[in-house]
């Protein structure tokens, strides 16, 4: 269509639907459609009452592969889109920004169908919002055992009109079922213990994979809040065992196609067991947990191999995911020129050409190009086949940045650059965990700058009351933030008070704690749910306990609260994580695979962690921090605090003097000081 402006000129009137002003890159990408998307919102739910017709809900997010075939298969099809047009409304949602709607209807998805969801995820609802049928991907035309997407609209709407009675009874069924889902209190009598941290070291155990590292058969998934929790083992008790299952996956995984070889960071998934060729996108979400592990696996180890992934994922971070404001972007796509993987692969004469004999020599060796193609039969994709050979390091190292360099002037693929709070603060906690550990004063000064432009941007006051956001794109900010945003984003202070502290981090800190208390905890229950007690009314309000690509908020809100309550004294943060601990107590019983956030809170509530409080001049202080970072002790918080920094909690105001002194603490008891570096390692060996 065309339209006559003046003098002769025409231009193309270019069609968008109601998605056109909306934040998320994802839901842009649909913008100009032919079919007529709504957001989420009242405006879609009013259409569908007044029309009485159901809402076609999908879900997904801008870097999932399998949400674009769908896309382009039927979306952009105007045959496809009028159908869906003149049966349904059509809402779409990211499922970054909306993981309220996600989870719900990933959780009624799994109890209509008996499977995993996943993205993209088609449901029919409706217009109260209760879904009454649903699946992920459809194809246009009837394959994969999956029937054609045009036929299945015809017969769900011909269902909504002619069996109304039996989906309203479904919904009714649902609804309690999804109701069912919330925990609730066991016994007040029962007394916490240490035996599920047993049993879900086991129940890791049975499912590792010896050879491959990771736990079960394809697709692999990294699990990094599990083998966080295996490496707590290895501190607690001294078990090798657990520590080799979290070392040698790491290192697998290291050694993989899931690790970017040339630029650093980890895609999402490993489509194969053994971590070779992955789904190509990489989250943020993914890199910030695996940066505090492989700083980790560094200092248990001392091998190179976990120390260049660190490096690599914290320069793929500062490099390719930090805004000029600060705050770190959400993903990468997993398609470059409409195909997977396209960014990342090669054919052996691409590589021939960019080095020399030498160095195609050792890099064939070492990246597997001398066997045969391991992508769609005519690529390779670098992963670690091989050692290295003495006095190769600077020739494969002279390859890879060879080889960087040309794919740098590669169709990149497209890059989500909404920022999201919650997947930042695990960014934020990972980069000043890694910081204090191999002592990088950059990766410190990335995550602060990060932080402070969450503290900018998404905590907002209005009427006097601050509140967290989730979400922001272009300088707009907006969604209340969820139990994660809060829960994360403590935890995350925490983390980067011990790389270097600032009181006005922990200011943010209390805040976001008490933010935490007022709008998600549940007074009679106990525990957090997932949104906010002013948040619009869903079919469903779930309260997660069990860990998913991301950790529990849950878990994490307990952990974080009771780090909170050492480092500051109020027993209210502490109360409120032994109530969330008690409410999720019959949910690690039954099945403690799952819960290793939830244990790890768990474990320091029945032993608590040990505060280190040094305190003198400056620069003495910082070198007795760095000192003591050098082993891994997860049980032991470390604050290096100057003589100069005043306003201190009670707890952490310790006596300033001319030479540095530190203070031990575990639980309320408290030793005295010690003033040299031997004397204190003394103290750490044998207190408690």
């Amino acid at each position: 269509m065309t339209k006559v402006i003046g003098f002769g000129i025409f231009l193309p009137i270019v069609m968008s639907n109601r998605l056109a002003f909306e934040t998320s890159p994802y839901l842009q990408q649909h913008a100009d459609n032919p079919v007529a998307w709504y957001p989420w919102g009242d405006e879609a739910l009013a259409s569908a009452r007044r029309e009485d017709r159901p809402i076609l809900l999908s879900i997904g997010y801008s870097a999932c592969h399998w949400c674009h075939v769908m896309a382009h298969e039927s979306f952009e099809d105007p045959a496809v889109a009028e159908v869906m047009n003149r049966l349904f409304v059509n809402v779409k949602v990211d499922r970054e920004e909306r993981p309220d709607l996600d989870q719900i209807y990933q959780s009624a998805h799994q109890m209509l169908t008996g499977r995993a969801g996943g993205w993209p995820l088609t449901m029919f609802l409706c217009a109260d919002g209760s879904p009454f049928f649903g699946g992920t991907y459809f194809p246009k035309a009837p394959r994969y055992g999956l029937p054609g997407f045009v036929d299945l609209l015809e017969r769900v709407a011909q269902s909504f009109r002619e069996r109304r009675g039996d989906i309203e009874e479904q919904n009714g069924r649902l609804r309690e079922a999804l109701a069912s889902t919330v925990p609730t209190p066991g016994s007040a009598a029962a007394s916490l213990d240490l035996q599920p941290l047993a049993a879900a070291r086991e129940q890791l155990a049975r499912s590792f994979d010896p050879r491959h590292g990771g736990f079960g058969q394809a697709p692999k998934f990294p699990h990094p809040t599990d083998l966080a929790f295996l490496l707590r083992r290895y501190a607690a008790e001294g078990d090798s065992a657990a520590r080799d299952i979290a070392l040698t996956t790491l290192a697998r995984m290291a050694e993989g196609g899931i690790h970017d070889q040339l630029g650093g960071g980890f895609c999402r998934y490993s489509v194969d067991e053994r971590w070779e060729i992955p789904h190509f996108e990489k989250m943020l979400y993914d890199n910030g947990p695996l940066l505090a592990l492989y700083a980790d696996a560094w200092a248990i180890s001392g091998e190179a191999l976990y120390r260049e992934a660190a490096e690599g994922i914290a320069g793929w971070a500062m490099r390719e995911m930090q805004s000029p404001e600060g705050g770190y972007y959400s993903s990468l796509d997993a398609d470059s020129e409409g195909e997977e993987g396209k960014f990342y692969v090669w054919t052996r004469d691409q590589i021939r050409a960019l080095t020399s004999a030498e160095e195609y020599r050792v890099a064939a060796r070492r990246w597997g190009l001398d066997g045969p193609p391991n992508f769609e039969a005519t690529h390779w994709h670098l992963r670690i086949a091989a050692p290295l050979g003495d006095g190769e390091d600077g020739l494969l190292e002279a390859a890879r940045s060879k080889l960087f360099d040309a794919r740098e002037g590669r169709v990149r693929p497209g890059r989500d650059e909404k920022i999201l709070t919650s997947w930042n603060a695990l960014m934020i906690a990972g980069m000043a965990h890694a910081a204090r550990v191999f002592g990088r004063a950059d990766w410190l000064a990335s995550a602060t700058r990060a932080l402070d432009f969450l503290r900018r941007t998404m905590w907002q006051e209005a009427d006097g009351r601050h509140r967290l956001l989730a979400t922001v794109r272009d300088g707009r900010a907006h969604l209340d933030a969820y139990l994660d945003d809060h829960a994360f984003l403590v935890d995350a202070l925490i983390e980067l008070m011990q790389a270097g502290f600032r009181s006005e981090d922990l200011a943010f800190a209390e805040a976001l704690a008490f933010a935490l208390l007022e709008n998600f905890a549940d007074p009679a229950d106990g525990g957090f749910f997932f949104t906010r007690h002013d948040h619009e009314a869903l079919i469903h309000r779930p309260k997660p306990g069990q860990d998913n690509a991301t950790p529990a908020g849950n878990g994490v809100a307990a952990f974080a609260l009771q780090r909170l309550a050492l480092l500051t004294g109020l027993n209210q943060f502490d109360d409120a994580a032994e109530r969330s601990l008690r409410l999720f107590q019959p949910l690690w019983q039954q099945q403690s695979g799952g819960c290793a956030s939830l244990l790890a809170a768990l474990e320091e509530r029945l032993t608590p962690p040990r505060l280190v409080v040094l305190r003198g001049p400056p620069a003495g202080v910082r070198d007795w921090q760095a000192a003591l970072e050098r082993r891994y002790r997860p049980d032991t918080l470390v604050l290096a605090l100057p003589n100069d920094l005043a306003g201190l909690p009670a707890t952490l105001d310790k006596p300033r003097s001319d030479a540095v002194n530190a203070w031990v603490c575990s639980g309320v008891t408290c030793l005295p000081p010690a003033s040299s570096r031997p004397e204190l390692e003394r103290i750490l060996g044998n207190f408690p």
